[in-house]
């Protein structure tokens, strides 16, 4: 349904953010987008949703080129970005002015995210709202137009924490094998039980790629008391039970992955997890 192949792009002339990228993206899958700050994931998600157009190369988003913008495309996408837009609006006018442009979109569903949010009076204005409140108002018109695509940039960003267990429940019930939704994200542990395909971004190339049970087939996520003895660790941290270590699974040992934990291991240790996942290159 995604798929960019050798794409460049760049804000400037001299340089380039993306070079010779590629990116296929699959329906079914909520995929986790990582990156430092300045990686290029925002601008990645806009170059898919037809909101930055690429240089070279060649991208395809529900067979369409998204830099034509075509109506069919774009009432199939959801964006959710991360700089929110609130207009001067009561939530009622803002459904009525924007949910026309989205064929799919259930009033119904709307108001039943917004009641499982505990959102406050609707007749109030949204740029009047608190951040979390208004982050609550994007993210159920968001759902509610049943987009085949689903893109959110940080959402969990200033919503507490009741409202973000309520967030993980909501993604959970939406995610279908017709849909693809992709989550950027610094908060990862409020997203470990959703995400099932990793993407990490780092200078503008992607170094992994995987699903979250191809990734805990080739490596261990454990918490040990003592590393001196311990063999093919790729990464490790303290903490309140020790050491945290990532390591090289060479006895099919099954863990539970680590977001977190991976993130950290393959900004240390790039090459040796790149030649794991990938032993032709």
């Amino acid at each position: 349904m995604i798929q960019l192949e050798n794409i460049d792009f760049g804000y400037s002339k001299k340089r380039l953010l993306f070079e010779n990228l590629t990116l296929e993206l699959s329906r079914g899958h909520i995929y986790g987008l990582l990156g430092k700050n300045g990686a290029g994931k925002t601008t990645l998600l806009k170059l898919i949703s037809g909101l930055r157009f690429i240089q070279n190369g060649s991208a395809t988003v529900l067979n369409e080129n998204p830099a034509l913008r075509k109506p069919q495309m774009l009432q199939e996408i959801s964006f959710l970005p991360e700089e929110l837009y609130t207009p001067a609006l009561k939530v009622n006018d803002f459904v009525r002015a924007y949910a026309p442009f989205y064929p799919n979109f259930s009033h119904e569903q709307f108001q039943n995210y917004l009641t499982v949010f505990e959102h406050p009076d609707p007749k109030l204005k949204i740029d009047k709202m608190s951040s979390g409140e208004k982050k609550k108002v994007l993210i159920a018109f968001a759902l509610a137009c049943n987009s085949k695509i689903l893109i959110m940039d940080e959402p969990t960003n200033a919503l507490d924490i009741p409202s973000k267990a309520m967030f993980r429940k909501v993604m959970a019930s939406v995610a279908t094998e017709e849909r693809i939704v992709i989550i950027s994200t610094h908060q990862v542990r409020d997203l470990h039980s959703l995400i099932d395909s990793i993407i990490i971004l780092d200078s503008g190339k992607i170094i992994l790629n995987e699903s979250a049970e191809k990734i805990t087939e080739k490596l261990t996520f454990e918490a040990l008391e003592d590393t001196a003895n311990a063999t093919d660790i790729l990464y490790e941290e303290d903490s309140v039970r020790g050491k945290s270590v990532v390591r090289e699974n060479t006895t099919q040992k099954e863990t539970k992955l680590d977001i977190e934990l991976l993130f950290n291991a393959v900004m240390l240790n790039k090459a040796k997890i790149q030649q794991l996942f990938n032993p032709k290159k």
